[in-house]
């Protein structure tokens, strides 16, 4: 076990002072990359080695189940390991199935999953007629209004003074539904997550036995991403603490980006103003970034609302972060997606790639692009791993293998014979799985990203027990899922991380692409305040803050190829731009800016503007089998009486010319070429290549 001189010598000065204040309110307001996580489970390590804290009186509360299990992993390794570490949620619903039958004599009614169910009953009882996606748009702002306090008879009033709507539903029609949905659900002895919440404040507030009960369990509290909390998640803290202040809060202003769903950083503001006796600490050594991704982050919040501690960066210096403008969306994944490649080629690995923006209908053209360089990539922001059916089934079917011996161990002395991890292979491939990725979409390609996360992980187990000096098997790799599943820490495959900037949040890669950056699309024309456009902001920050050493900006000028230039960059940009993209932002009305297909930037002299490039780009294709292309090109489609990008668009060519597919079906799968396509001009094109 680590000894409080251990644990101290660990730190930076800043994270040294948060540590040693192990008394009363403290608040640390952590800027992107300052090792927060790093800072507070040394603080709760180094309490219960110098004997100030019982390890089994300290609650930490964060926001999800994967921030959980990693306090959970760092206070085991320092010593902590009876630390409690859990979710608002799961703290409250741990006391909540304990304290129920006891204080009320009946069973805790039973939660619910998903809301949309319940939802359908009760907007049908009000003769709305509502299909999917209204019920989810109500249940989302269901949550909100009980995270924030709102009773459905308040709630019209409540909506119309803040402005809210669901889908062009007045707040007295929303109400109604929001009232039927509470009557539903208890009827049915159901209860949903918000409620959780609520029950155990309602609980600790009525029953002096059990808020004392519950308050001589826990003396010590420390909240992590404190910017996050909710008015119904404060107000429950508050009973917990039952009028003391042992409790330390962290957190970035600059990183809200979720009052949308109830979040308040109000909270985190304030925390001295509520507590006078309060420590306050900044966390500024930024550890994750270059200076270069450092510096523009600064610059994006310098002088606006949002502006919080100015970053320091402890890296050396890296590459410039670019700013590439781009024709069309179609272009712009395309260059991103050439882009990755050349990365792979220098021996990056994918898993540390990331490509974000901001709604998920972004997504397709990435999606499409990567895979015809037959790049693997990850969705993020789906259903949680371990519920998916696909992930059951296997976890299901490896436990029935363990349990029946099929077991090999892999470790310094173990088998080669015996490879364990060869039996997952084979179990997966049994389901469906393969060591080539489908060059579809959909839920095939879901499935295939869900068991090819599990082979990795399970060459990873192998790999790190080995490495330990420890032997592995089937029922240890089993026990393994188990307890991530209980943690939800889902593994992921070695692929391109694709992601909104809302799901990348707690999360950083070497490479960051931020991609779709035009005014309409970030800030979203719906970001109708001053409040929702600083949100917005802030969006974008938690974005640059992700990437550790390579960080590209980009936007379309058109959505279509082909389409008119009038998008601009976001004006978020406006501080960061360098003249030569900036020149795109501010050339004339009419003015037509040719730019080159691998970086973006104006292109200057006539050879430029000839070859597409800039001189010291390199092509990421074939050049001469380009030219060759575009003329067929040319003459087919003076033979059809169409404009040439009705046969191809230029970016299809320049993947036929790096790609060379030699049979149809290698032409299939190039992006922008089906099945009508390959059918009409298959043939040609492939006489073409040659």
């Amino acid at each position: 076990m680590a000894t409080p001189a251990d644990l101290l010598s660990a730190l930076d000065p800043e994270q040294r002072q948060v540590a040693e204040a192990l008394r009363g309110p403290v608040r640390v307001l952590a800027g992107a990359g300052t090792g927060k996580t790093r800072a507070i489970t040394h603080r709760i390590a180094y309490g219960v080695a110098s004997g100030v804290y019982a390890p089994t009186e300290v609650l930490a509360v964060t926001f999800t189940t994967r921030a959980a299990g990693e306090m959970r992993g760092r206070l085991r390794a320092l010593g902590a390991g009876p630390v409690q570490a859990r979710t608002f949620h799961s703290a409250a619903l741990r006391q909540l199935r304990y304290f129920w039958p006891v204080a009320y004599g009946t069973e805790l009614p039973t939660l619910i999953e998903s809301k949309i169910g319940l939802l359908a009953t009760a907007a049908r009882r009000q003769r709305l007629n509502a299909d999917q996606a209204l019920l989810r748009d109500l249940a989302s702002e269901i949550e909100w209004a009980k995270v924030s306090n709102v009773h459905p008879d308040d709630y019209p009033a409540v909506a119309a003074q803040r402005g809210r709507s669901v889908s062009g539903h007045d707040p007295d029609t929303v109400g109604r539904v929001f009232g039927s949905y509470e009557e539903v659900k208890r009827g049915q002895g159901r209860m949903d997550m918000e409620d959780v919440l609520l029950l155990t404040a309602g609980l600790l507030a009525e029953d002096e036995r059990v808020a004392a009960q519950v308050r001589r369990q826990y003396k010590w509290f420390v909240v992590d991403e404190f910017q996050d909390v909710s008015p119904i998640q404060s107000a429950l803290l508050d009973l917990w603490l039952g009028g003391r202040d042992e409790l330390c809060v962290v957190g970035d202003p600059a990183q809200t980006i979720y009052s949308f769903a109830g979040a308040n950083a109000v909270y985190l503001r304030d925390f001295p103003s509520r507590f006078p006796a309060t420590t306050s600490i900044d966390l500024v050594r930024n550890y994750r970034s270059t200076p270069e991704v450092v510096a523009a982050a600064n610059a994006l919040l310098g002088g606006s609302p949002s502006a919080g501690v100015q970053l320091r960066a402890q890296r050396p210096s890296g590459p410039p972060v670019t700013y590439t403008p781009r024709p069309d969306e179609v272009a712009e994944a395309e260059s991103v997606a050439a882009q990755v490649l050349r990365l792979r080629d220098a021996g990056r690995s994918l898993g540390e790639v990331a490509v974000l923006f901001r709604i998920n209908a972004q997504s397709e053209a990435f999606e499409e692009a990567l895979a015809a360089r037959g790049l693997p990539y990850v969705v993020r922001g789906a259903a949680r791993f371990f519920d998916r059916p696909e992930v059951r089934e296997a976890v299901t079917r490896l436990r029935g293998a363990a349990r029946s011996g099929e077991s090999g161990a892999s470790g310094p002395n173990a088998d080669p014979d015996g490879d364990w991890v060869d039996v997952v292979r084979a179990i997966l491939a049994g389901m469906g799985w393969s060591a080539e990725a489908p060059t579809t979409r959909g839920q095939t390609r879901d499935r295939w990203e869900s068991w090819q996360a599990l082979v990795d992980q399970a060459a990873q187990f192998a790999a790190e027990s080995a490495r330990g000096g420890e032997v592995a098997d089937l029922n240890a790799f089993v026990d393994h899922l188990d307890r991530r599943a209980a943690e939800q820490h889902a593994p992921v495959a070695d692929g391109v991380t694709l992601a909104t900037f809302h799901a990348a949040k707690g999360l950083e890669w070497d490479s960051v692409f931020l991609c779709g950056l035009q005014d309409g699309t970030l800030p979203i024309t719906y970001a109708d305040t001053p409040a929702a456009v600083e949100e917005e902001r802030r969006l974008l920050y938690v974005g640059m803050t992700r990437a550790r050493v390579d960080l590209t900006l980009s936007w379309a000028l058109s959505r279509n190829p082909g389409g008119r230039a009038s998008r601009k960059p976001s004006r978020f940009l406006e501080p960061l731009l360098p003249d030569e993209a900036r020149t795109v932002r501010d050339r004339p009305r009419g003015r037509k800016v040719a730019n080159c297909r691998e970086c973006g930037r104006p292109l200057a002299s006539g050879q430029e503007l000839k070859r597409g490039r800039c001189a010291d780009c390199p092509a990421s294709y074939d050049e001469e089998l380009f030219e060759r292309l575009r003329e067929w090109r040319r003459e087919r489609a003076g033979e059809e009486s169409v404009p040439a990008f009705v046969v191809f668009t230029d970016a299809t060519l320049q993947l036929i010319a790096e790609h060379k597919p030699r049979t149809p079906e290698a032409l299939l799968r190039i992006s922008g070429i089906g099945r009508s396509k390959l059918e009409r001009y298959g043939e040609d094109v492939l006489t073409v290549v040659g």
